[in-house]
C-alpha cells in the first residue's frame, strides 16, 4: 500500500433538506434549508434547521443533513467511504403533501484499484406520507438498488432489462429512449417499486410503477428519483411541480455522492 493510495482520493458528497422557487401567487425563492457539502479532502459536515415556515405554504418541524468522508484499511486495501444523508420531519406543503419523516441516504465505498465507487441507497424511506388526504404507502425497490451499485451495472441493466427501461422512461416525454447509454452518460429513474392504495380521489398516477402522482389543482409529485452517472448518484425523495392555482417547484430531501482518485493516479 503506497502513500499515494492513502492520499490520492477526491471525496464528494452534498445534502439538503428543502429548497424551492415559488412563482404564483407570489414569486419567492426558498433558499436551501439545512444544506451541507463535503470538502474534497473528506471529513464531516452537518446542518440543521428547526421550525421552518414560509407564508403558510411550506413548513417543516426539523430538517437536517450530514456528510462524511474517510478511509479505512481492510486486507491490505485502502477503502474510501462516503456518506450523505438528508432528513425532513413534520413536512407540510399547502396542506396537500404531509409526512412525518422523509429520509434520503447514500453510502459509497471505493476500493483502491476499482474503476468506480459502489453507491447504495439503503435506509432511504417515507414515513406516514399523505397526499390529498390519502395515506400513501411507498415501497422502494432496495433489491434493485443493491444491484445497481455502479454506473456500469446500471448501463448493463438498462440495455438488457426491458422492465428497467420502462422505469427510466419519462411519462411526460414523448421522445424514445436510446438503446444504449454512453459510459459517461446519464440515466434517470425512480426507486419506487409500488405505491398503495391503488386509487385516491383527485390523484392520477404516471410512470411504470406510478411514481409520479398528479393532484388536481395542485401539481405533480415525483417520488424517489435517482440520477445515475459514472461514479455518482443523486437521490431526490420528493420533487414537486406546482400547478394552478400555485406555481413553482420544491425539492425535499436530496442526497448526492461520489468520489474518485485524481486522473492519472
Amino acid at each position: 500500500m503506497s502513500a499515494s493510495e492513502r492520499t490520492s482520493f477526491l471525496y464528494h458528497a452534498s445534502a439538503l433538506a428543502l429548497s424551492g422557487h415559488l412563482k404564483r401567487p407570489l414569486d419567492h425563492l426558498i433558499e436551501v434549508q439545512a444544506g451541507t457539502t463535503l470538502p474534497r479532502a473528506g471529513g464531516h459536515g452537518s446542518a440543521r434547521v428547526e421550525n421552518f415556515r414560509f407564508d403558510q405554504m411550506v413548513s417543516f418541524k426539523a430538517g437536517y443533513a450530514q456528510v462524511s468522508g474517510s478511509e479505512k484499511v481492510e486486507n491490505q486495501k485502502v477503502i474510501h467511504t462516503t456518506l450523505s444523508t438528508s432528513v425532513v420531519e413534520g413536512l407540510n406543503i399547502l396542506d396537500v403533501v404531509t409526512a412525518d419523516r422523509i429520509v434520503a441516504r447514500l453510502a459509497s465505498s471505493h476500493e483502491s484499484g476499482s474503476p468506480e465507487s459502489r453507491i447504495l441507497m439503503i435506509g432511504s424511506r417515507f414515513e406516514n406520507l399523505r397526499i390529498a388526504g390519502c395515506k400513501i404507502e411507498v415501497e422502494l425497490d432496495h433489491e434493485l438498488g443493491l444491484k445497481l451499485d455502479t454506473f456500469e451495472a446500471t448501463r448493463k441493466e438498462f440495455e438488457s432489462n426491458p422492465d428497467f427501461r420502462k422505469m427510466a422512461d419519462d411519462p411526460f416525454d414523448s421522445g424514445k429512449l436510446p438503446k444504449k447509454v454512453e459510459a459517461h452518460g446519464i440515466i434517470r429513474c425512480s426507486l419506487v417499486k409500488e405505491v398503495q392504495p391503488a386509487n385516491c380521489p383527485g390523484v392520477a398516477r404516471y410512470g411504470h410503477h406510478g411514481h409520479v402522482l398528479a393532484v388536481q389543482e395542485f401539481g405533480k409529485i415525483h417520488l424517489a428519483e435517482v440520477v445515475f452517472e459514472f461514479g455518482r448518484k443523486t437521490l431526490t425523495m420528493l420533487r414537486i411541480e406546482l400547478g394552478s392555482p400555485n406555481g413553482g417547484s420544491i425539492t425535499v430531501t436530496q442526497a448526492d455522492s461520489n468520489g474518485r482518485p485524481p486522473l492519472g493516479s
